[in-house]
């Protein structure tokens, strides 16, 4: 830490010099809880599709459509709510699109036609997409070092906790309501919650040094970290454990800040594994229960199995990072690695039903989620605060690409057992890809710590 003679507090070393106290509690549950109503939000489409295709009558085609709306929404309010999240805070971004989701989601309860439901899901996910990068650089940014990776991981366990949730839900609400209830529900919930972030979300404290706010709202949030901290010794901040960058607010300088240094491989590897990773997890978000229909399982009996899958497969997330936090990202390889022969033993007909088919695909399904919840928690990780929720949300839509691509090219897959065998297949196909870059990602990340130890080197003198 900065001497108090110099009247400059290097912000970087106070926050990693703190240990985890009630506040970053504070900020780790309201995070997930966030994400825990998005990821609510967004699945409640995939558990009330079948409802959905029943009621309305839609072809296999239109329903791949219907599914990729909200993934073509989620695409472009990445970026969009990513650099607002650079430019404006993390704070006001996140309330934004929470109240912006819970009002669309409860809207499209009220669709009459499968077009009405396309452009309606296009909208809720331009909300849904556009709070997840500032959501994960808030985490980031307040979390001690140790913990940056599994904080996200948390995170997104809440995500998927959410996701799961609207499997009860729907399981509840569609005999009563119908599949409009769904929607309904969710919404309600979303906006309750959101009235609750306007009184308790912080802002990111290492965000407002990063761009240079007023002394008279960093220092307050610095005392929330350390209520001991005396902070008329100080008159200017820094960050030592980060380079500088541009503070311009044209977004292609935000961009370009992306491929700096080692960045130029490490961004790309990022954007591909978060690729191959979403094409499988959406495939099954978005086909999951019409796959295990199709292979012979009860329809709520398949939406118990696949929320079950979402809860375990988040957990194992959070067991993954904290095995790998300290020896790099090469180790998430392993999920998705061990994930692959259980997803083909599905896709080739090993196995083929009752009890073994049941924990094959519990297994697949854990596994395919605790990889993609550890390649989430690294797509921010890389960057300086001033530009990290950028970096999140260009590889949240490099991601979506997949996203928006997995519902309309899954669609081929709906067609019976020997479809939803393909399916499996294809999602193998994705892991093997997750694996290479995880591995490669692993080799080239090697740089950019050489490089922030750099940076550190250079501060040093000055304090």
């Amino acid at each position: 830490m900065a001497r108090a003679a110099s009247q400059t507090l290097d912000v970087g070393q106070f926050l990693q010099a703190q240990k985890f106290s009630r506040y970053h509690l504070h900020i780790l549950i309201l995070c997930a809880l966030v994400t825990f109503f998005d990821g609510q939000d967004f699945s409640a489409l995939a558990y009330a599709l079948p409802y959905i295709r029943d009621d309305m009558g839609i072809s296999d085609e239109m329903t791949g459509y219907v599914s990729s709306a909200a993934f073509a929404g989620q695409m472009i309010g990445s970026l969009f709510g990513s650099y607002m999240g650079d430019i404006f805070g993390r704070r006001p971004v996140i309330i934004a699109c929470t109240i912006g989701s819970a009002v669309f989601t409860t809207i499209v309860g009220f669709a009459g036609t499968p077009e009405q439901l396309i452009v309606l899901r296009f909208v809720s996910g331009l909300a849904i997409g556009g709070l997840l990068a500032p959501v994960w650089a808030l985490s980031i940014e307040s979390m001690p070092k140790s913990m940056r990776a599994t904080s996200v991981t948390i995170i997104m366990m809440g995500f998927s906790f959410g996701s799961s949730s609207a499997a009860p839900i729907a399981n509840w609400i569609a005999p009563v309501l119908g599949w409009e209830g769904i929607f309904w529900v969710c919404g309600a919930m979303t906006g309750v919650f959101s009235l609750i972030l306007l009184f308790l979300l912080p802002e990111s404290t290492r965000w407002m040094v990063a761009t240079e706010k007023p002394r008279e709202r960093i220092v307050p949030m610095l005392a929330r970290f350390n209520p001991g901290f005396e902070a008329q010794a100080y008159e200017r901040f820094s960050l030592s454990d980060e380079r500088q960058t541009s503070k311009s607010a044209n977004p292609l300088l935000k961009f370009r800040e992306l491929f700096v240094g080692a960045l130029l491989i490490v961004t790309p590897l990022i954007w591909a594994a978060y690729f191959f990773s979403s094409f499988a997890i959406y495939l099954k978000s978005a086909y999951g229960v019409i796959f295990m229909e199709n292979l012979g399982i009860a329809r709520q009996n398949a939406a118990w199995l696949g929320g079950a899958t979402g809860v375990l497969g988040a957990i194992g997330g959070v067991a993954l990072l904290a095995m790998t936090e300290k020896r790099g990202p090469g180790w998430i390889a392993l999920a998705p690695l061990f994930a692959i022969p259980f997803t083909m033993l599905v896709g080739l007909g090993y196995v083929m039903g009752g009890t073994e088919l049941v924990a094959v695909l519990l297994i697949s399904a854990t596994l395919v989620g605790a990889g993609h919840a550890a390649v989430i928690s690294i797509t921010s990780i890389y960057y300086p605060s001033a530009v990290r929720a950028t970096g999140g949300g260009w590889a949240s839509f490099m991601a979506k690409f997949a996203a928006v691509a997995a519902p309309i090219f899954g669609a081929q897959f709906l067609s019976g057992r020997q479809g939803a065998m393909d399916g499996y297949m294809f999602t193998a196909l994705c892991l093997v890809g997750i694996v290479v870059c995880m591995l490669l990602l692993a080799w080239f990340a090697r740089g950019l710590k050489a490089e922030e130890a750099h940076s550190a080197a250079q501060a040093q003198p000055a304090e």
